[in-house]
């Protein structure tokens, strides 16, 4: 079943004809005797019958705010929703669900979950949704909001164990790339939540943290990968420092080095260039080779 819209009519125009109706009894019982030989045996039809016709037309009035909307069932029987703002008069004896248009947004709870790698994590998102079907919004769920929110979590879950916590190959995507889970967390709660007449605006990532029996061994590997990576880039430094030297040296006539010399000089160079304390420098007054 999908939404089928409605017009209702004018409202203020229906309360002007129940005002009409509703002065038909006043006018019979300021003018008709009701009582004694002169009582008008059409008096009491004057009364009643007007009465009752106002009560059905009473039935059929209904305000509708500024995003929302009324899903109108006739005897269980959809007839249709109408969106527009404003004051209106649908058919009597109806039910009118009100339903909000408006957007809305939740947080999941955390969740503990195996990332790709195997390794638990603690992850929650953020959902923002809005209702563009009101009848299914209404039918093909109990409940919407919170058919969206159990589906939100299963999509989570479901995008925690697609990705590693943190990528360790080139181009390979992981959670904490917004960029790319984002956009995948939203599309697959498109689709899960499509059945309730409801679209899904945007999705985030709010936490994400490894779960704390190994958040402390995670953290080591993380302090040594980053030793490491640091390492690396100072021993490229030092060794490009190391040959520009000696090449300068060379250009310049300075000194001659023999081969021996050379690998003492570098490794010099490199013991100053790569070591994580302040040098101490040694003033040699003999031979290199005494």
């Amino acid at each position: 079943m999908t939404e089928k819209r409605t017009v209702g009519l004018p409202g203020f125009l229906l309360l002007l004809v129940f005002l009409l109706i509703a002065a038909v009894p006043v006018w019979a019982l300021a003018t008709m005797p009701l009582e004694g030989p002169d009582a008008d045996p059409r008096a009491p039809w004057y009364v009643a019958g007007p009465l009752l016709l106002d009560l059905i037309v009473l039935t059929g009035f209904t305000i509708i705010n500024p995003n929302e909307a009324r899903v109108i069932q006739f005897f269980g029987r959809y007839i249709g929703t109408v969106r527009r703002p404003g004051f209106h008069w649908v058919l009597p004896f109806t039910r009118k669900r009100r339903l909000s248009l408006r957007v809305r947004n939740f947080e999941t709870e955390r969740l503990k979950v195996s990332d790709a790698d195997g390794n638990p994590v603690e992850i929650a998102a953020v959902v923002v949704f809005q209702v563009t079907d009101s009848a299914k919004a209404i039918f093909a769920v109990d409940d919407y909001s919170r058919y969206v929110a159990v589906q939100a979590e299963a999509a989570l879950r479901h995008l925690a164990t697609s990705y590693p916590y943190e990528a360790h190959e080139p181009g390979r995507a992981s959670l904490r790339d917004s960029a790319a889970v984002s956009p995948a967390l939203t599309e697959e709660l498109r689709e899960r939540v499509e059945l309730a007449g409801v679209e899904v605006l945007e999705s985030r990532i709010t936490h994400l943290a490894y779960a704390p029996e190994i958040a402390q061994a995670m953290l080591a590997r993380q302090q040594a990968n980053a030793i490491v990576a640091a390492r690396s880039k100072i021993v490229e430094g030092a060794v490009g420092m190391v040959h520009s030297a000696l090449d300068q040296l060379r250009d310049l006539n300075v000194v001659e080095l023999d081969e021996e010399r050379k690998a003492q000089m570098v490794s010099n160079l490199l013991v100053v260039l790569c070591g994580d304390r302040a040098t101490q420098p040694v003033v040699n007054t003999g031979s290199l080779y005494g």
